[in-house]
């Protein structure tokens, strides 16, 4: 059973390591995490090459930007808040390429 994060960084630090470079392909892309909150910041995460880079920051031109609370970005990477009920409800706003957005978590195992 996968450990539960228990801070926005942790989730961050850990990225590399749970990334499947396999389901990325040809994907070239920059993700912006805006989170707000407690504990929360942001973050750049950009894969190309089938490789990630994770940095503290803003990018300067995301494909993808993804907003939330810092408790809720972590409850749903817990998997404790559906994503698609997160969306609908607007506890996490999305900008940018929604395809990249469907495709996000099949990037990273467990």
């Amino acid at each position: 059973m996968a450990q539960r994060a228990t801070t926005v960084k942790e989730i961050f630090d850990a990225m590399p390591g749970k990334f499947l470079p396999e389901q990325a392909g040809d994907l070239q892309a920059t993700i912006q995490f805006n989170l707000s909150g407690e504990g929360g910041g942001q973050w750049r995460v950009a894969v190309a090459n089938r490789q990630i880079a994770v940095a503290e920051g803003v990018a300067a031109n995301p494909t993808l930007t993804f907003r939330a609370e810092a408790g809720d970005y972590l409850a749903l990477v817990n998997g404790e808040l559906n994503p698609i009920n997160a969306f609908m409800q607007g506890k996490v706003q999305i900008t940018g390429d929604m395809a990249l957005a469907l495709k996000l978590q099949k990037l990273f195992g467990q």
